[in-house]
């Protein structure tokens, strides 16, 4: 009697393997294999530009993404938001923020630093310096500075190209986003600066 039972019992086990291997290989196929294809094809069909990174292409040759940022420090370019991703390198590798809090000293002396930087480049407007010129974003790698952090640096800019400053406004103003949710307009710097008068 107990011999037929556990007999049983083995059949009983040996029964639930077989499907559990089934709707293993069926499930690592359906969602390990066809939906990443299918998402992947239906970008590709819809959004192709945002499905391969939102690449920038200038003369045939790629200069960066729309996604992240980029280091400029040359006083005739608008300047991006500094980075924390190992000083000014914009390590795509190395995403994330300085990490410092508004009381800590190093923050402050960093601040000081940058705002040195920007006055000793050229000329700046009266009046307090656009925070995202001088603080490193969460990621490291923000691609925009805010409308007021571009049109800060327009006196510096229009000296260094000899360009009026009504022209800058205006291609400030051309490569300006707008928010969905209120005013948060930002300039992507890469854009703006490949769209700066040679």
């Amino acid at each position: 009697m107990n011999i037929a039972i556990e007999q049983q019992q083995g059949r009983d086990k040996a029964g639930v393997w077989g499907p559990a291997a089934r709707m293993l290989l069926g499930l690592s196929l359906l969602l390990g294999i066809a939906y990443p294809l299918a998402v992947t094809g239906v970008a590709q069909v819809l959004m192709p530009h945002a499905a391969n990174g939102s690449l920038i292409v200038k003369d045939g040759k790629t200069v960066g993404s729309a996604l992240i940022g980029q280091n400029f420090q040359r006083a005739d370019e608008f300047w991006s938001r500094p980075s924390a991703t190992g000083g000014s390198a914009y390590n795509g590798a190395g995403s994330g923020g300085s990490n410092l809090g508004p009381s800590n000293p190093a923050l402050h002396k960093v601040v000081a630093e940058r705002i040195a930087a920007l006055k000793a480049a050229g000329p700046v407007p009266v009046g307090p310096v656009p925070q995202d010129l001088v603080t490193a974003s969460a990621s490291g790698l923000d691609p925009h500075i805010s409308l007021a952090a571009a049109l800060y640096q327009i006196p510096r800019v229009a000296q260094q190209r000899k360009l009026d400053a009504a022209r800058l406004r205006a291609l400030i103003d051309a490569h300006t986003e707008h928010g969905w949710f209120g005013d948060n307009a930002r300039v992507n710097v890469l854009q703006l600066n490949m769209a700066l008068p040679r």
